[in-house]
């Protein structure tokens, strides 16, 4: 830093970012607008201008083209079924802890619980590939925990999105283990005021840039750690060290150009809907439905006005295309079945398929998420001076069907004359898990079934002759295993 010596110097130096930063920023931001929709979508200028267009054109056309936001929607699909469930944490020696307490309840200092916040976590890094969680803890100089809760003190996470990490660094360690020894981020933006974190395993130093006032300001603490408490948080792995793949890395391409194609069905339908007049220069036009053309009477008829007018004929072609880029997404993400876009004409056999597909995935993601919440708890406790005994679990096994379909099927069940009551039960329970989301409205239902909907009935042993009286699901199971059967 000695070589440093202008405020300019300086103020580039900690805005700037790394090689992969720099080859990287605008993907991602790519990503996020595609994402996000809306006027950040619109404003990024993802419709082409077509030659010759004006700026006035062009900007009307921006108005009148709608999106279809296949991004948002297929990390919403994902979201869904990961955190239908809750993770289970079984967080041992902190299990109690009115610290730990806090940070369940809120997990960021900002309101977000710590199921929130990593569902959060899933949605960026499915969006960029990955993204980054900061683990920290204030010192405020107490001296027992007493001290610090009583002062509010303990640790808290943030997420901080690959777009604001400038600079990060790994080494490898003689055990083998990679470790961050240099990480650098935007920590807050207020108007032309930035605050950047720059993280080393020996300190801790914030930076405050005033962009306006070309003002800078730096302060330096000790970091207590002897590491840099961050965690990438992959989606997917990628080649490269500190980034991930992302879900809508293709997908956003393909809703680019569908995006595109509705500007030409809006175009279209105007061109047609209001088709143009071509005529000489001094040739007197009015406008309106049924306005009158003045032309000279001895006027060539090579020169007399005409209706240029679209025949709208390429208008299904267009919507075809359409409609194959989005089938074209929906294979790419394994939705087709979920998204009801090929569900129509997709066989069963082929549902079935994609459902495992799409199960599979999700079980890869959530393994992902799984680690990475394992390393956000080392750090807390770390930041708690114990050791770390807990046990993260996300749910892995994804029971995606066609509810309709099975439930159909369920009811023809029901009612073909098979009269064991077991089977019967097993099919109402079946019929209960289709219909009922709440997991443990399920386990009531199940409970006031299994109190009230078993009949008593008799069971015989074919070779001894025995009849026993059955009174208990539980004691037909057992009948059952050692070879009785119904009566009759």
């Amino acid at each position: 830093m000695d070589a440093i010596e202008t405020i300019e110097s300086q103020i580039a130096y900690y805005l700037s970012g790394n090689q992969l930063y720099s080859e990287y920023k605008d993907h991602w931001q790519y990503l996020l607008e595609s994402y996000v929709g809306s006027e950040e979508y619109t404003n990024a200028n993802h419709l082409l201008k077509y030659n010759l267009e004006t700026a006035g054109e062009y900007a009307a056309r921006l108005k009148t083209t709608p999106l279809q936001n296949h991004c948002n929607s297929i990390i919403g699909v994902y979201t869904s079924f990961i955190f239908k469930q809750s993770p289970v944490r079984d967080l041992g020696v902190l299990a109690n802890n009115p610290m730990i307490d806090e940070v369940l309840k809120d997990a960021d200092m900002d309101g977000r619980s710590f199921n929130q916040f990593m569902k959060d976590v899933s949605v960026y890094s499915s969006i960029f590939g990955h993204s980054w969680v900061i683990v920290t803890k204030p010192d405020v100089g107490a001296i027992t925990m007493a001290d610090e809760i009583s002062a509010g003190v303990r640790p808290y996470v943030n997420i901080v999105t690959p777009l604001m990490v400038l600079d990060w660094q790994w080494k490898r360690q003689p055990t083998g283990a990679y470790e961050l020894c240099y990480f650098k981020y935007i920590e807050e933006i207020n108007g032309d005021v930035k605050t950047i974190k720059v993280w080393t395993p020996e300190t801790v130093k914030t930076v405050i840039v005033d962009d306006r006032a070309v003002t800078l300001e730096t302060t330096e603490e000790v970091n207590g750690l002897g590491e840099i408490p961050a965690v990438c948080a992959y989606n997917k792995r990628g080649i490269i060290r500190g980034i991930g793949v992302s879900d809508i890395g293709d997908i956003a391409n393909q809703q680019r150009y569908i995006y595109n194609l509705s500007s030409e069905i809006e175009q279209t339908i105007r061109l047609d809907s209001h088709p143009s007049v071509v005529a000489t220069p001094n040739t007197l036009l009015t406008a309106g439905a049924g306005s009158i053309i003045q032309v000279p009477e001895d006027l060539d008829p090579g020169l007399k006005p005409y209706i240029l007018q679209s025949s709208g004929a390429n208008i299904a072609n267009i919507l075809q295309t359409m409609q194959d880029s989005v089938n074209a997404i929906d294979k790419m993400a394994n939705t087709g079945a979920i998204r009801a876009t090929e569900a129509k004409t997709m066989s069963g056999i082929a549902m079935q398929t994609e459902f495992m597909m799409l199960a599979a995935r999700l079980a890869e993601k959530a393994d992902a998420l799984e680690l990475s919440e394992e390393h956000i708890w080392r750090w807390i406790y770390k930041y708690m001076g114990v050791q770390y005994d807990a046990t993260i679990d996300y749910p892995h096994a994804y029971n995606i069907r066609d509810n309709s379909t099975d439930l159909d099927f369920l009811i023809k069940a029901r009612s073909s004359g098979v009269n064991d009551p077991v089977f019967q039960a097993e099919i109402n329970k079946q019929i209960v898990e289709l219909v009922v989301e709440d997991s443990n409205l399920i386990n009531d239902i199940h409970n006031a079934m299994a109190e009230t909907g078993f009949a008593v009935h008799d069971m015989t042993n074919p070779t001894t002759g025995e009849t026993v009286t059955v009174t208990s699901q539980a004691q037909h199971l057992e009948l059952t295993a050692r070879g009785f059967v119904h009566d009759g």
